[in-house]
């Protein structure tokens, strides 16, 4: 298992962090004054009018749409311009709400054939992998499991923007206990509290350097294989967890898919690859657009 490295920035890229954390906190302090609903709604058109244009997040939208999706429509790529910042602004006023989240998740019933496995092992405390993608607001499956369970740990890779990290991290830390960076004394801690039985959610589609060639949407992408390899060394089942925002933009179903079945590593990660693009075609407004998923394709280093 290996640990990625935040990648250092440029002066031009850290003077653009503080002025996007800015502009987020600053939004954030003053949305906090409205209910909950409203707060959600405004903060979501904020980030897609504001933030978007200012992180340079329409352009990398519309490249990653034209390399992995280039059948797509124009109309529907520029509709998912606008949708994809609402659903990043939706979320992380979700991320600042904790209370309001925890009261409206309570009664969230979890669907799907995974749900038996997850549910024996979560009340036995067996160590599970549990699998998602940036897919809608990924935390509140977290936030569920903490709140029934009183335990969940998460892997995250901290932010570019150092800034606005800081605040990123103190509200994952509502939602996922204990939470481990992807680095590589939080790597060498998250796999001890595996062995200890303890499960574990973790999010598998961002770019690795030293991860392995698999595909997502037909276009290669840097797998990390360490999800299945832990699977597989820990007796572990590998699950596919999958929250889906609905249409009222406020409210969630969570999907549990079967565990993967036990095989090569490569294998499974690409079966992961698979089941997050299913997601991501009949959802494709709730997936992170914006990172820089296919880097090494489009840097020509593939």
């Amino acid at each position: 298992m290996s640990a990625s490295a935040p990648e250092p920035r440029s002066l031009p890229e850290r003077i653009g962090d503080h002025a996007v954390n800015a502009a987020l906190m600053g939004a954030l302090g003053l949305m906090r004054l409205l209910p909950y609903e409203t707060r959600v709604r405004a903060f979501g058109r904020f980030t897609s009018a504001v933030i978007a244009p200012l992180a340079g997040w329409r352009r990398r939208i519309r490249d990653n749409l034209a390399l992995a999706w280039p059948e797509l429509p124009r109309d529907e790529v520029e509709r998912l311009v606008r949708l994809v910042p609402d659903q990043v602004g939706r979320t992380v006023m979700e991320f600042f709400s904790p209370d309001e989240v925890d009261a409206r998740i309570r009664d969230i019933a979890l669907e799907g054939p995974g749900v038996e496995t997850l549910l024996d092992g979560m009340e036995h405390h067996r160590p599970m992998i549990l699998v998602s993608g940036h897919f809608s607001n990924y935390a509140i499956f977290r936030a569920l499991m903490r709140q029934r369970y009183g335990a969940l740990g998460g892997l995250y890779r901290p932010m570019s923007n150092v800034p606005f990290n800081l605040h990123y991290v103190r509200m994952m830390e509502a939602n996922a206990t204990p939470l481990f960076p992807r680095s590589r004394r939080g790597l060498a801690d998250m796999v001890k509290y595996v062995r200890s039985g303890g499960a574990v959610a973790i999010l598998h589609d961002q770019h690795m350097e030293d991860g392995v060639a698999l595909e997502f949407f037909g276009v290669t992408a840097m797998t990390a294989l360490s999800p299945a390899e832990m699977a597989v060394k820990y007796g572990a089942p590998l699950i596919p967890i999958y929250t889906i925002r609905q249409p009222d933009g406020l409210s969630f179903r969570i999907e549990v898919e079967a565990p993967i079945p036990p095989g090569e590593p490569a294998e499974m990660m690409q079966a992961l690859n698979d089941s997050l693009e299913a997601r991501v075609r009949a959802h494709p407004d709730q997936w992170l657009w914006i990172h820089r998923r296919w880097r090494a394709v489009q840097d020509g280093t593939a």
